[in-house]
């Protein structure tokens, strides 16, 4: 049982501290947790929407709590902010459903996801140069590679 709470703090820990300071954004723990305020409420939500993985797709889709009519670059950058590790995973591979749900927030068309993909995948290292860097930084990296690629710099505004 120690064991068990251990591997869960532990894997959960970053996630954690992260919504402790920033909230939970959205998904079925901030369903769950509406109304309560307080580093508790807030890691249990952030723990939840972890657990569960529905903020990807409630972002996507506008479900569990996700609002989808918030401009797309305020969109991007809360859900940068709280998938930091999973868009860094995807966007290392060149693929994947975090990487996915970005360019969608971002407004990146059908036709253009797999030049994002790949200009994404191909700066991972100018886009995340470090693990301690945070989602501003990101999303002003990401902002400068695309103003470099012509299909994707009118995503930029």
């Amino acid at each position: 049982m120690k064991k068990t709470v251990l591997t869960i703090a532990l894997a959960t820990g970053p996630m954690v501290l992260s919504a402790a300071e920033t909230g939970p954004g959205c998904g079925w723990g901030s369903i769950l947790m509406d109304g309560q305020s307080g580093v508790a409420p807030s890691v249990l939500a952030a723990t939840t929407n972890g657990t569960f993985g529905n903020q990807t797709f409630g972002m996507t889709s506008g479900t569990a709590g996700c609002d989808t009519s918030v401009p797309i670059h305020r969109a991007a950058a809360d859900f940068l902010d709280d998938n930091m590790e999973k868009v860094a995973r995807d966007m290392s591979a060149g693929q994947g459903e975090s990487l996915e749900t970005l360019a969608k927030l971002m407004g990146i068309q059908g036709q253009d996801k797999e030049i994002f993909f790949s200009v994404t995948h191909e700066n991972f290292s100018v886009i995340f140069p470090n693990d301690s860097v945070g989602s501003t930084e990101v999303m002003a990296a990401l902002q400068e590679v695309l103003k470099k690629e012509p299909r994707l710099a009118r995503y930029l505004g």
